[in-house]
């Protein structure tokens, strides 16, 4: 090294450099055609999870919009319906001698003034009844039917062109679905609205002795005087008639679904009277206990059977005629199958009079079938 000059230092150097950035260019031009898309390919992910943060805050903000959107549009949507029916909502007060001595609700149900309300509201034949509008005009009113096996009553008054509720279908009714009740709370407070759900379906409860079954159970206030009322649901419909409240309890109410109600005006407007069809059979609904106890084949069902002494099967009846025995089995009626929470007076009701019907039923441990005829029940 000693023995080279200036001048050939400069040139080495220089040719080492050329060799040097010759090299770094070939390894670099190797490395980017072996992963050309390495660096647009992190700048695409980088891109897209800016994206998705922003779009994130986006659905997250639309999410809580949405949700101040349905708050308003279901509480606008209830006060529309309250300003609908309401005028439908009327207040009945009986009176004996001059003196009011009690008084309820009632909703109509067709321009001709025909109102629901129930049985225990008008219970007193020989009371008069004032039907007292949402506007404060007052009718006399007429009873036109009691019912004889559930909280119903019917009564009309004497005008025309009326605001009415619609009829909706109870079969429909849902656990939690919303609904309306209106009344007269207290006797005094006329069209008293309080909003709930539907907590509980087809309930049974004993009020003053006289059972009621297939109830619809809310929390929505059902005071006295509310008895009568309409329990209505989001879309303006009557799906029942408000009749109880649980005693000792809060926000335990109970309305008779409005399938019934629709039963008892097709049988005033075709008939003149409520009518129900009669089988002639006493029973026990079995339950797994009782066909222990009795050694039974069967755990559900209703035995023919009577515990207090009466007959077992009514004479000349629909089952006697049928051939039905005592110790039978029934475990069908029609096409419904009989449980303890669908007894078989439930089924006997779905039917009309005069229908044919199919009766199926274990007689020493062998299943059997029949057909019966059913009559109208006498009261």
């Amino acid at each position: 090294m000693e023995d080279l000059t200036k001048t050939q230092l400069v040139l080495l150097f220089l040719l080492m450099s050329i060799v040097v950035s010759f090299t770094t260019a070939i390894v670099t031009s190797a490395l980017y055609e072996q992963s050309p898309q390495s660096v647009p390919q992190i700048i695409q992910r980088v891109v897209e999870k800016t994206v998705d943060k922003v779009s994130d805050n986006i659905s997250s903000k639309d999410k809580d919009t949405e949700k101040i959107v349905n708050v308003i549009t279901e509480e606008q949507r209830v006060i529309d319906i309250v300003r609908r029916v309401s005028p439908a909502v009327v207040s009945i007060v009986s009176t004996k001698d001059l003196s009011k001595v009690a008084s309820g609700s009632g909703f109509i149900v067709r321009d001709d003034g025909t109102i629901i309300s129930n049985r225990h509201v008008v219970q007193d034949i020989n009371a008069e009844y004032t039907v007292i509008m949402s506007d404060g005009k007052k009718y006399a009113a007429k009873v036109l039917a009691r019912d004889p096996l559930h909280d119903i009553a019917i009564l009309k008054i004497d005008a025309k062109g009326l605001p009415v509720i619609a009829l909706g279908n109870s079969d429909s009714a849902q656990l939690g679905q919303k609904v309306i009740a209106i009344g007269s709370g207290l006797g005094e407070l006329q069209n008293t609205i309080s909003v709930g759900i539907v907590s509980g379906l087809s309930r049974t409860v004993v009020p003053s002795g006289f059972e009621l079954r297939q109830l619809i159970q809310t929390d929505a206030a059902i005071n006295p005087g509310n008895s009568g009322g309409p329990l209505i649901n989001l879309s303006g419909e009557a799906i029942g008639v408000n009749t109880a409240v649980a005693s000792g309890a809060e926000n335990i109410g109970f309305a008779l679904p409005v399938n019934i109600v629709k039963k008892d005006l097709d049988d005033i407007e075709k008939i003149g009277r409520i009518s129900y069809p009669f089988f002639g059979v006493r029973y026990i609904m079995l339950n797994q206990d009782i066909a222990k106890e009795r050694k039974l084949s069967v755990s559900e069902g209703a035995l023919v059977a009577s515990d207090d002494g009466s007959p077992a099967i009514t004479a000349e009846s629909p089952a006697e005629k049928a051939g039905i025995k005592i110790g039978d089995i029934i475990i069908e009626f029609g096409e419904d199958k009989l449980t303890v929470d669908h007894p078989l007076v439930e089924f006997i009701q779905k039917h009309k009079v005069g229908e044919t019907i199919k009766v199926k039923f274990i007689r020493n441990g062998k299943e059997q079938e029949v057909q019966s005829v059913l009559v109208e029940r006498k009261f």
